[in-house]
């Protein structure tokens, strides 16, 4: 074969070889973003779980102190 030709042949090689792991890694990356944006999730789950018990409290506090209120006001 000639030069050219071989440099051709080994090119098309590498670029064949290369195509499978790019195509994994990007699999690999897609998995990871995935895992990143659940964790994100639970975490935002978890502020709205604590919001809303703060939410809640606040709401008993405020029932307690217009009770009072009324109490005094008898």
């Amino acid at each position: 074969m000639s030069r050219p030709i071989m440099i051709v042949f080994l090119l098309v090689i590498l670029i064949l070889d290369a195509a499978p792991n790019l195509s994994q890694k990007h699999q690999q990356v897609a998995k990871r973003e995935e895992a990143v944006k659940e964790k994100i999730i639970l975490s935002q789950e978890r502020h709205i779980q604590r919001l809303s018990d703060l939410v809640r409290s606040l709401q008993m506090q405020l029932l307690r102190c217009k009770r009072s209120r009324f109490q005094i006001n008898l």
